[in-house]
């Protein structure tokens, strides 16, 4: 056997073997994260996998208003930074990552993220990541609303009777892990976020079974290609493409499956998303070789959207410049929103 052919089939062998470590686990617990309708635009949160894929350092900024109908916010915010780093063969970032749900639980995090590239043939590279997250979780009980407050007419009117004690905030270390093979044109990922599934309840007396709380282990698989509409052109460097793409997340015992196209013409994309049972989704991007904005729109279509008020999101990214390498990057074709 060729010596290039048994290092493949090498590789392959610990590339099962890790996917059986990722995804062997239980699906039942209770947990759930926010999830950024822009996926690829913060990829490091995605799948750990990802982290250096850009070659040059990235700074990535993620907001998210969602449902602003309602009285309570729901707003997540990320800050990522990463970078490839030639001595390490690999890529190094960091996620920083804040979620408010309705002014009352608030839940901050630290990310930091290792990922290994490895070029199993001349077209196609394999990346794998592992990340390790430290979490803090905390309840604000002065925005909490129970039933003895209610006056049948007046509203909210009365002090409860329920008298809770401040919970101290939860603090937990987290791990996660991720795959990511592409070529230039087709790529594909899976990840397994909150390994452990670490313990995150506020309340006292948490500790049996019945009233346990866990934070979900999230799995998630992606993939998509690229379909170049014209052919390059020595006069111009403007590209024309579609970029099908499909992502499914499952979490405890949600389940989310989202099937998208974008379209691109230079600089500018425009995407549509269908997150199956929830929303419709466009997405407007413009990227240049510095910077990267886009913004999106969820029209909610479930039986909230009369009330929801959708969901908005924008992303900002700065790349920042650096030397060209004498040896070839191997450059994807995933999407940038």
């Amino acid at each position: 056997m060729p010596r290039e052919n048994f290092y493949i089939i090498n590789n392959f062998k610990i590339i099962w073997i890790l996917i059986a470590v990722i995804f062997t686990s239980s699906f039942f617990s209770y947990g759930q994260d926010p999830i950024f309708t822009q996926f690829y635009s913060n990829p490091v949160y995605l799948n750990p996998a990802f982290t250096g894929s850009n070659k040059c350092p990235r700074i990535v900024s993620n907001y998210r208003n969602q449902w602003p109908g309602f009285s309570g916010d729901f707003i997540t915010t990320s800050i990522t930074y990463d970078q490839y780093v030639d001595a390490l063969k690999g890529g190094l970032g960091i996620v920083l990552l804040s979620d408010q749900i309705a002014k009352t639980l608030q839940s901050n995090e630290a990310s930091f993220i290792y990922s290994y590239h490895q070029h199993l043939t001349r077209k196609f590279t394999l990346n794998f990541g592992m990340q390790g997250t430290y979490i803090q979780k905390s309840v604000d009980k002065n925005n909490l609303t129970f039933g003895d407050m209610i006056h049948p007419r007046r509203g909210f009117v009365f002090s409860s009777n329920d008298i809770l004690s401040n919970p101290a905030p939860v603090n937990i270390f987290d791990f996660s892990a991720g795959l990511l093979g592409y070529t230039d044109k087709f790529y594909f990922g899976i990840a397994s976020h909150h390994l452990t599934e670490p313990e995150i309840s506020l309340m006292e007396g948490s500790a049996s079974s019945s009233n346990k709380s866990i934070l979900d282990r999230r799995y998630t698989v992606h993939m998509g290609t690229e379909i170049s509409l014209v052919s390059k052109s020595i006069f111009t460097e403007e590209n024309e493409s579609l970029s099908p793409s499909l992502l499914f997340v499952q979490q405890g015992d949600f389940q989310q499956l989202n099937i998208g196209l974008y379209y691109t013409k230079g600089n500018y994309v425009i995407g549509a998303w269908y997150r199956e049972g929830d929303s419709f989704i466009i997405t407007l991007g413009m990227d240049t070789k510095v910077l990267r904005i886009g913004y999106s729109y969820d029209l909610t279509t479930s039986q909230l959207g009369a009330y929801s008020g959708g969901s908005h999101e924008l992303s900002i990214a700065l790349k920042v410049y650096c030397a060209p390498k004498k040896k070839t990057f191997r450059t994807m074709s995933c999407p940038s929103f």
